[in-house]
């Protein structure tokens, strides 16, 4: 895989303690400072989100996060389909601005969302567009669940379908998960089997080489994404 210059650090020797800890101390004060500076913006989101569509505010949905133990033989442990997942690493609620109508995949089941996709509500289509959508995550951040940087999390139902498929892919679990990551500045969203593919060699590598200097560029580089709106749907 190559990757851009501006994106490899210069070091190749797995993380120590204290970059650990560093990286611990700049998700806690950034998602602490992260809420108070977005405070006022929700308010606006909130009244905006209630005239457009009707529902909750925020979006409640099961990811599966840091591996914190590894199966004996690397596959998936037997039993329900939830079971199965908890295998691959620690399951927990991740929190979303919601963006789509309710009960959106009643009739589909777990399913990516498309580009142009009807279930996305008027203002979810900006909220995925500035990822505004995603920053109720700092509270998964706060409580040590995901970082700023990591792979993103991804649902019991398709941990388990594409673990199948890529017998590399439940090591991308051996990071903490991440409101953004290498993947998300380099890939767009989840589409195929392929496209799953392409970005876990970018998770791959920074599960191998993350360290907090890495996570300062990818966060750098997630401005400019954002900021020109791309890879949203």
């Amino acid at each position: 895989m190559i990757l851009p210059s501006e994106l490899i650090p210069k070091r190749s020797e797995a993380p120590d303690q204290l970059d650990h800890l560093l990286k611990r101390s700049v998700d806690v004060v950034s998602s602490i400072a992260g809420m108070a500076l977005l405070a006022p913006i929700f308010v606006v989101l909130v009244v905006l989100m209630k005239l457009d569509s009707r529902g909750p505010i925020f979006y409640a949905q099961e990811r599966i996060g840091l591996n914190r133990r590894r199966p004996r033989n690397g596959g998936p442990a037997m039993g329900e389909e939830r079971r199965r997942a908890d295998s691959f690493g620690q399951p927990f609620t991740i929190y979303k601005l919601r963006s789509m109508v309710v009960d959106a995949e009643r009739h589909t089941g777990p399913v990516w969302a498309a580009a142009k996709d009807s279930r996305i509500t008027r203002v979810g289509r900006f909220l995925r567009k500035t990822r505004l959508d995603e920053t109720p995550q700092l509270w998964n951040v706060l409580r040590g669940e995901m970082s700023l940087v990591g792979p993103r999390p991804e649902r019991p139902a398709f941990v388990n379908t594409l673990a199948e498929s890529l017998p590399e892919y439940p090591m991308r679990y051996d990071a903490r998960p991440g409101i953004t990551g290498l993947a998300q500045v380099k890939s767009k969203y989840d589409s195929s089997i392929e496209t799953v593919n392409r970005k876990l060699r970018y998770d791959l590598y920074y599960v191998r080489h993350g360290r907090l200097l890495l996570d300062l560029k990818i966060m750098a580089a997630t401005v400019k994404v954002v900021a020109r709106g791309e890879g949203a749907h």
